[in-house]
């Protein structure tokens, strides 16, 4: 049965006033100086009320190069305010994961290093999060729930869990978490069983969509490990996971929750490291099939991201020794963003760049795709402006009068 199709996003015809105002400039174009995580902006950004016809006009303003950039999504390991100011500038990336490594003591000094971040506040990047909650969580401070109690709860009770979650993402100046794992295994042996929401393609189905639900409006929700980890057995991390499940069992079972969170509302979708070789025997972050799968039968229509490249190089396989040519190839594939951590240094995200750019010079990646991958990120770059989530913190900031 073919799945029905999401409808397109409708987007506020006027942007959302600021809720909190901070002792700046008028315009509040930009954050005060040294953001001290003493409150949050929702920052009046001065865009078309359509923001997907901004984002087409910013993409076509800009060089091969900002636009490879805007493409990559980057890590140091640091929490020195200034490093990650210094690194988003030098690079102009898109987006940044923030990992173990990056969390501080406490949270204010977190939304401090979410605020250096953020170069343009007009246009903020992806700053994003595996808050899953339980085995996989950044934030020390979470004591919701997570996915090896609440397989076992009601729906209600996962979106519960994931509201409260996301109010202490967006707390943060988070604006995406890659937090819900649509995979589905009854197997306690999996690595995935402990972190995936469902024990069966219902189950999994139903949480997901709540913790959809529970999210939304408070931070961006990623769906993962797409098309599942569930039926490919093994751990991704350090090699690709296989399965021979043909596309129709897997249409009525693995899918199913991918789905309900794309119908629900997922505006991102995580593609795995792993292999459905009857679909195709490349990995599905590096398959063209598998992007179209997603937005064909799924409907999906928002940004499709790489999980960690570092984990092609960690397989072994030598075709995937180069995390420059991986991230081409995953462009190439259909991925609007390409997610480096694992093996990377300050001037991994530079060199992919350079590689992309050095793709389309050599016509090996095409500038259609390229263009396409780069108005999906900045789409959802101006959206998270607008409405104010990924909120900029700002020194001196006051409640709006």
């Amino acid at each position: 049965m073919p799945f029905a199709r999401r409808s397109a996003l409708v987007v506020a015809s006027a942007m959302l006033a600021a809720v909190v105002v901070c002792a700046a400039p008028a315009d509040a174009s930009t954050p005060s100086s040294s953001p001290d995580g003493g409150g949050v902006v929702r920052v009046q950004a001065a865009e078309p009320a359509d923001i997907a016809e901004a984002a087409t006009a910013r993409v076509a303003a800009m060089s091969t190069r900002e636009k490879a950039a805007s493409v990559v999504m980057g890590h140091i390991p640091t929490t020195d305010a200034a490093s990650l100011h210094d690194y988003m500038a030098r690079t102009g990336i898109g987006g940044f994961i923030l990992m173990g490594a990056n969390i501080p003591a406490t949270e204010q000094e977190l939304r401090g290093e979410t605020a250096a971040l953020t170069i343009d506040p007009a246009l903020p990047p992806l700053i994003a999060v595996d808050q899953e909650g339980g085995d996989v969580s950044r934030l020390p401070w979470d004591g919701f729930p997570a996915s090896v109690a609440l397989k076992a709860e009601t729906p209600s009770a996962v979106e519960s869990a994931f509201a409260g979650r996301a109010a202490l993402v967006q707390r943060a100046g988070i604006g995406v978490n890659f937090g819900i794992v649509a995979d589905v295994t009854d197997d306690r042996s999996m690595f995935i069983y402990r972190r995936a929401l469902g024990t069966t393609p219902e189950s999994g189905a139903a949480n997901v969509t709540a913790a959809v639900h529970g999210e939304a409006g408070q931070t961006l929700s990623t769906l993962k490990h797409f098309p599942g980890h569930g039926a490919a057995p093994g751990d991704s991390h350090g090699s690709i996971p296989s399965t021979s499940m043909p596309q129709q069992e897997w249409a009525a079972t693995d899918a199913l929750p991918f789905a309900a969170g794309i119908d629900a509302g997922a505006r991102i979708l995580m593609f795995g490291h792993l292999a459905y070789t009857a679909v195709d025997a490349a990995p599905a972050s590096l398959s063209p099939t598998w992007h179209e799968i997603a937005r064909r039968d799924l409907g999906f229509t928002g940004v499709a991201i790489t999980d960690d490249l570092g984990m092609l190089e960690a397989s072994g396989v030598p075709s995937y020794r180069d995390p420059v040519g991986n991230a081409v190839a995953a462009l190439a594939a259909g991925n609007d963003m390409v997610l480096s951590v694992m093996f990377t240094t300050a001037d991994t995200a530079p060199r992919i760049v350079d590689g992309i750019v050095a793709a389309v010079d050599a016509g090996t990646l095409s500038a259609d795709r390229l263009d396409d991958a780069a108005g999906r990120v900045v789409q959802l770059r101006l959206e998270l402006a607008a409405e104010g989530r990924g909120l900029v913190p700002c020194a001196d900031c006051a409640p709006a009068e």
